[in-house]
């Protein structure tokens, strides 16, 4: 396989930029396992995240967030979505330079658009998602682009178009880097 050199694939943006979406597609495209990071801290938990966001607070689930980011970097060959603020823990971005790290980044109106219903993201119960957004992407934004290897723009293509666009960036990559 041509990208069989690669290291893990993290997967890294803010809420709604599609990094389950798109890391599905790219697993499956590149024959690795695909892993959601969020889905993982919930099945250790044996709950979902608004749970360990009610009970322990953001702190609590940050710790979670990279107790499993520890296991998580030590898998071979897989792609890994984050959670939009596990890049907010220093310890957490020198986790993720262990492997080839993908900034996903999705303007607020994108996020806004795909997360509208979505009532497992604690962050956006609010009376006011949009402001809670643009807080987060300009406090995020440069934690993303210092772990970022690759940056792919979101919410102006379908997934499929998308995931040729990674494949397109990671062929460049590989030829840089595994000559």
């Amino acid at each position: 396989m041509k990208f069989a050199h690669l290291p893990s694939i993290f997967l890294v943006g803010p809420m709604g930029a599609g990094k389950t979406t798109i890391g599905k597609l790219l697993a499956k495209h590149l024959k690795r396992e695909f892993v959601d990071c969020d889905w993982y801290i919930a099945d250790q938990a044996g709950t979902d995240i608004p749970w360990i966001f009610a009970k322990e607070g953001e702190v609590g689930f940050r710790q979670r967030e990279t107790e499993a980011l520890k296991v998580l970097v030590s898998m071979p060959n897989a792609v890994i979505a984050t959670g939009g603020g596990a890049v907010t823990r220093a310890e957490n971005r020198e986790l993720l330079k262990r492997g080839l790290v993908i900034f996903l980044d999705a303007n607020v109106d994108t996020q806004l658009l795909r997360t509208k219903k979505d009532t497992n993201r604690p962050l956006l119960q609010t009376e006011n998602p949009r402001a809670v957004l643009e807080k987060l992407y300009q406090e995020r934004r440069p934690l993303y682009l210092e772990v970022a290897d690759m940056v792919i723009m979101t919410g102006k293509s379908y997934p499929k178009q998308m995931l040729l666009e990674i494949i397109e960036a990671l062929e460049k990559y590989h030829s840089i880097h595994y000559k």
